[in-house]
């Protein structure tokens, strides 16, 4: 049988290349590998007896309460106000889109504690707004109220970013032909475009409750107390060492691991 002489001239000049598929395995395996092995070692650095000790002292228990209820918090208020700028980026046209979702962008790149910091000019104990607040009766800085402001800060435009990409995948030709029916735009909405971008919303408000429960730099600035689980690895660290943060630390990892498991079961994948 004759062999096509482009194909066998092709095949003698790559067989003494490299497969590029192995090796970008082998590249990126090694880059999995430097994600996976410290986490594993953490979980072999602590015992289950020094676990479950630490895991029973109260302040430990009430930063884990103050965490996770806070990032709840964090999710529904970007949730709330998120949406709505979402939709708004994905339908609205002109240069106005591309200053406003700059702004939205502009929390994920600032460092952590810079972000507290620009909190802290407008909420600070000697600011206008942050002096008017807790006159109110609203702390907003060393209170519950100021660990959701700054996780709300630096989380939020997860839901943002991903529910506008949610909403820019629902066809158009869809949302047209409901308000051809009769259908406002607010019913349109609701009953067309929000079901059709609702895995993608609930991937972006899982990736927010979890960077909101990781927080710590902001959250540091701006409400060192009630204490978080990030700002109470700090404090044992600084305290205790590295043995009295590595418990802390570990819950911190299996609340990352459920949070990344609902994203994985229950929401679109927002990187495919």
């Amino acid at each position: 049988m004759a062999t096509h002489p482009a194909r066998s001239r092709s095949e003698r000049a790559g067989a003494g290349r490299p497969d590029w598929l192995a090796v970008a395995l082998g590249l990126g395996g090694l880059l999995c590998l430097f994600y996976l092995v410290p986490v594993v070692s953490l979980f072999l650095s602590v015992s289950p007896a020094d676990l479950v000790a630490r895991l029973g002292e109260r302040e430990i228990v009430g930063a884990a309460r103050t965490t996770l209820l806070s990032a709840s918090v964090t999710t529904v208020v970007a949730t709330a106000f998120g949406l709505p700028l979402a939709y708004w980026l994905a339908r609205a046209e002109g240069h106005w889109t591309t200053v406003v979702l700059g702004a939205v962008v502009l929390p994920l790149v600032l460092p952590p504690t810079v972000g507290g910091i620009v909190l802290l000019t407008v909420l600070g104990p000697n600011t206008a707004l942050g002096g008017a607040a807790t006159a109110a009766g609203f702390q907003p800085y060393r209170s519950f109220l100021g660990v959701v402001l700054a996780q709300t800060f630096v989380a939020s435009p997860f839901v943002v970013v991903t529910a506008k990409a949610a909403f820019e995948a629902v066809p158009r030709e869809l949302e047209h032909a409901s308000r051809s029916l009769g259908k406002g735009r607010w019913t349109t909405a609701l009953r067309v475009t929000l079901p059709l971008a609702a895995p993608g919303i609930l991937a972006g408000m899982t990736l927010t409750f979890a960077r909101a429960m990781g927080e710590f730099g902001a959250t540091m600035m701006v409400s060192y107390y009630p204490m978080t689980l990030p700002v109470n690895i700090w404090t044992s660290f600084n305290a205790l060492g590295l043995d009295g943060a590595y418990p802390v630390a570990v819950v911190l990892v299996v609340l990352s691991v459920v949070a990344l498991a609902l994203l994985n079961t229950l929401a679109a994948n927002p990187w495919e």
